[in-house]
């Protein structure tokens, strides 16, 4: 099959490889997936540089952990049916060798997650890692109907589909943007309203907006930037959702956080819950198929050209980054 790979860390015009790998095979509970499009995330890339002294898990890794595609083979155990089934997929890299930057990826039955047919394999290939990681961020502690709900980053792919989750659960979604200049890219139809983190007052506004005066869930996508405006407008128990920081150790608030009964929850995905997962997983369909869920794509690159794909990432932006695997390939 078409891959690309790599066999060191390091930068992605030096280290990553495109060639022909042996044609993987799907082992008990398994499933094979013949790849249409590739979903290309920041973890991706941390991965292959090594970010945080993270290592090697393998001699070879095939990049990236979502996908759209077709099931073309299974395993035993697995019912036949699901052969010629459209799929999404997640976590194809996530303690696992071999991802879904190539013609065929290998995942468990239960990643691989039937994709209606109103939905895109693009939208497809973004529901995975930033699917699941909204998902978590805004209902890991319980519905969120009726509440307030600040997504910070809209722009950004956790970020926007957070707040699209959120409203589709029955919130009023408030959110930011870090410079006024971004304000114009928002979508109006998600949150009821988007601040600037760089205007004269941005937590007086959001209070203005939010009903009470004080956000229930925060999702937050810089702990340490966003710490003390998260603190000034929390209200009582309010829950704080955090999958990045930019300063590590990150400072807190601590006494301002804590006399509002404030929950820091903090979010990995490669390390949710399996049951997690599965919720997230089922609800991001039902969610897609209703046409709740947009995500902007960016700009897309062939697989012969996942290097800069990887860059295209690394150098930051809105929207996703996508690989077409499938086009331009023969038929088996």
């Amino acid at each position: 099959m078409r891959a690309a790979w790599y066999e060191e860390q390091g930068p992605a015009a030096e280290v990553l490889r495109v060639g022909e790998l042996p044609d993987p095979v799907p082992g008990p509970g398994e499933v094979r997936v013949r790849v249409a499009v590739s979903g290309v995330n920041p973890g991706d890339t941390k991965k292959r540089r090594g970010w945080l002294g993270s290592r090697m898990p393998c001699p070879v890794v095939i990049p990236h952990s979502d996908a759209a595609g077709v099931v073309d083979a299974v395993g035993e155990g697995v019912p036949g049916r699901r052969a010629g089934e459209r799929v999404w997929v997640y976590g194809a890299q996530s303690y696992r060798p071999f991802g879904t930057a190539a013609r065929y990826t290998v995942v468990p039955a239960d990643q691989a997650v039937p994709l209606p047919a109103p939905v895109a394999d693009d939208l497809g290939a973004c529901l995975g890692i930033p699917g699941i990681t909204a998902h978590r961020a805004v209902f890991a502690d319980g519905p969120v109907d009726g509440l307030t709900v600040l997504v910070h980053g809209v722009l950004g792919a956790v970020g926007s589909l957070a707040a699209q989750l959120a409203a589709w659960g029955g919130a009023t979604v408030l959110g930011t943007v870090v410079r006024t200049g971004d304000l114009p890219e928002t979508d109006p139809a998600v949150p009821r309203r988007v601040v600037a983190l760089d205007g004269e007052d941005p937590a007086g506004e959001l209070r203005s907006y939010a009903p009470g005066g004080a956000v229930h869930r925060i999702v937050e996508v810089s702990l340490s930037d966003n710490g003390p405006l998260d603190a000034a407008v929390a209200g009582d128990g309010t829950v704080i959702a955090a999958y990045a920081t930019r300063a590590d150790p990150t400072p807190l608030p601590f006494w301002d956080l804590l006399f509002k009964n404030v929950t820091l929850r903090l979010l990995g995905s490669d390390d949710f819950p399996p049951p997690a997962r599965r919720l997230a997983a089922r609800e991001l369909t039902s969610a897609a198929a209703s046409g709740a869920l947009t995500v902007p794509v960016r700009e897309r690159f062939p697989l012969d050209a996942i290097a800069r794909a990887h860059d295209a990432v690394d150098t930051g932006g809105h929207g996703r980054i996508l690989l077409d695997v499938e086009d331009g390939l023969p038929d088996p």
